[in-house]
């Protein structure tokens, strides 16, 4: 345990600047959530799960890469998959190179789904996010984002950082 007198405090800028991040950490998923839900009955977990799986191979991934790519456990996302499979948007079958593996497929409905709630998403994405920054803004964000992702993701069990 670290007493007061060890602390390293954070100045007035670094101050300021967490403050920022932790507000928009917070408020940012509301605004995800509230369009997806009001336009597509699904939370944005839900969404970008449809969405990674829309943009793989054959729109299917085993249950392991998804999480991955949704940087979720794969407790969260099997729940989440199973309330997505009740509603027809996806389908989990045993993977047939590694038959202890599942595999998640995107059904038809899912993909109509995807394409149906894009544009909204998109939207929202820009005018939250995107349509705040230039280039340098966005290339700076790409930067910062990918040292957080270093330090909170260091095995890159994710694969988040291989998109730099």
């Amino acid at each position: 345990m670290m007493s007061m007198n060890n602390v390293r405090w954070l100045s007035a800028e670094q101050l300021q600047a967490w403050i920022k991040l932790v507000a928009v950490v917070e408020l940012l998923p509301g605004a995800l959530d509230g369009q997806l839900q009001r336009d597509a009955g699904l939370t944005h977990f839900e969404y970008f799960t449809l969405a990674m799986l829309s943009e793989a191979p054959n729109r299917t991934l085993r249950m392991t890469q998804l999480a991955a790519a949704t940087n979720s456990t794969l407790p969260r996302l099997s729940h989440v998959a199973s309330r997505l499979e009740t509603r027809g948007f996806l389908e989990r079958t045993p993977c047939p190179e590694d038959r202890r593996a599942t595999n998640a497929s995107l059904t038809e409905e899912g993909w109509k789904k995807v394409v149906a709630t894009a544009p909204g998403h998109v939207a929202t994405v820009r005018e939250n996010v995107v349509d705040a920054l230039d280039d340098t803004d966005i290339a700076d964000l790409d930067r910062v984002m990918a040292k957080l992702l270093g330090r909170l993701d260091p095995d890159n069990r994710f694969g988040q950082r291989g998109f730099e």
